[in-house]
C-alpha cells in the first residue's frame, strides 16, 4: 500500500484551520459568512405555509398540533463560493528529489491534500483541477472528512508529464468555470512563454488568486563551476551554460525578479502569494507562511 501524503498527527492539527477568501462574490458566501436565501440548511430563518410536494420531514409538527396546520421550517442556504485548486502536473515538477529533498511534484500533492482536509472539514467542496499544457481531468472533493481518502488517492495516481503552457490553461479555465471564487494555483510558474499575463486574465474575469510558488534549491541557487549541459525538463532541449560566482548571482536576481512579479500580481488584484522552498517541512508551512492570515479556531 502506497504512503499516505500526509500522516494523522497532521491531519489533526488542520482541523484547527479554514480556507479564507479576501474578496467579496455576490451571491456566494462560504465559511462563517450567513447568506440571506431561504431554503433547507442547518440555521433556522423562519416559517411557511406547507404546500403539495414539500419535504414531510421539514414539518413542524409541534406548531402541527398546536394550530392544527402544517408549517414548513425553512432553514438558511449557503451558496458556497467556489473554491478550485490547481496543480501544476507539468514535467518540470519532477525535479529534484535527494535524499534530504522532496521533488516540487510530491511536496506539491502534500500541500494540495492538507489544503483538501482543510476545506473537507468545514464541509467545503474543493475541485482538483490538475494541469500541464492543458486542464485534465478533474476531481472534486466534497462530503466531509471522511471523504478525505478518495482525494488523496486521486492525487497519488497524478503523475508529471507535459510541457507548461499557461495561455491554454487560462483559455480552458475561464471556459470551463466561468463562476468566480477562489482560485487557488500549486506551481513553480516555470514557463518558456509568459506566465504573468494569463493569470492577470484569471483575476481581470474576478478569480481570487492564491498563488503558491514552489522551488528547488537549484531552481534558484544553481551549483558547480564551468561549463556546465542542462537539459529543459519538458522540452528535452540541451543547453551549455558557463556558471561562475557572477552568473549565479544573476540567475538568483532573475529568479527572485520573477517571484516579486508574481506576489505583486497576486496583491493588486486582492489576491495572496507564497514563495516556498521544498526544504521546508509542509507543517511549518502552513502553520506558519502559508496560512498566516487564515482563522485559527
Amino acid at each position: 500500500m502506497s504512503e499516505p501524503l500526509v500522516d494523522r498527527h497532521f491531519l489533526e492539527k488542520l482541523e484547527r484551520l479554514t480556507l479564507q477568501w479576501q474578496k467579496s462574490f455576490d451571491g456566494l458566501v462560504g465559511g462563517h459568512n450567513v447568506s440571506r436565501f431561504a431554503g433547507p440548511g442547518q440555521e433556522f430563518l423562519d416559517h411557511r405555509s406547507f404546500h403539495l410536494g414539500d419535504d414531510l420531514r421539514a414539518v413542524n409538527w409541534r406548531a402541527y398540533l398546536r394550530f392544527e396546520k402544517l408549517f414548513l421550517k425553512v432553514f438558511q442556504v449557503e451558496p458556497r463560493v467556489p473554491v478550485r485548486l490547481l496543480l501544476d502536473t507539468s514535467a518540470s515538477m519532477a525535479t529534484g528529489s535527494t535524499a534530504s529533498e522532496a521533488n516540487k511534484f510530491d511536496y506539491a500533492r502534500k500541500l494540495a491534500a492538507a489544503l483538501v482536509y482543510m476545506g473537507l472539514v468545514r464541509l467545503d467542496s474543493i475541485l482538483l483541477q490538475p494541469f500541464s499544457g492543458r486542464l485534465m481531468e478533474p476531481f472534486l472533493a466534497s462530503g466531509g472528512r471522511h471523504r478525505f481518502q478518495p482525494a488523496e488517492t486521486f492525487l497519488r495516481s497524478l503523475k508529471p508529464q507535459g510541457r507548461t503552457n499557461y495561455f491554454e490553461v487560462a483559455r480552458d479555465y475561464l471556459t470551463t468555470y466561468p463562476q468566480r471564487g477562489l482560485t487557488i494555483i500549486i506551481s513553480d510558474f516555470l514557463d518558456d512563454a509568459d506566465c504573468l499575463r494569463p493569470l492577470q486574465y484569471l483575476a481581470d474575469f474576478g478569480h481570487e488568486l492564491l498563488l503558491i510558488q514552489l522551488w528547488g534549491p537549484e531552481d534558484r541557487e544553481p551549483s558547480g563551476n564551468g561549463e556546465i549541459e542542462l537539459v529543459d525538463a519538458e522540452s528535452a532541449a540541451h543547453f551549455k551554460i558557463a556558471l561562475d560566482e557572477r552568473a549565479r548571482q544573476e540567475y538568483t536576481q532573475a529568479f527572485d525578479s520573477h517571484s516579486i512579479e508574481l506576489k505583486r500580481l497576486a496583491m493588486r488584484n486582492g489576491g495572496r502569494y507564497a514563495g516556498l522552498s521544498t526544504l521546508n517541512p509542509i507543517e511549518e508551512v502552513v502553520f506558519g507562511p502559508l496560512f498566516a492570515t487564515s482563522r485559527i479556531h
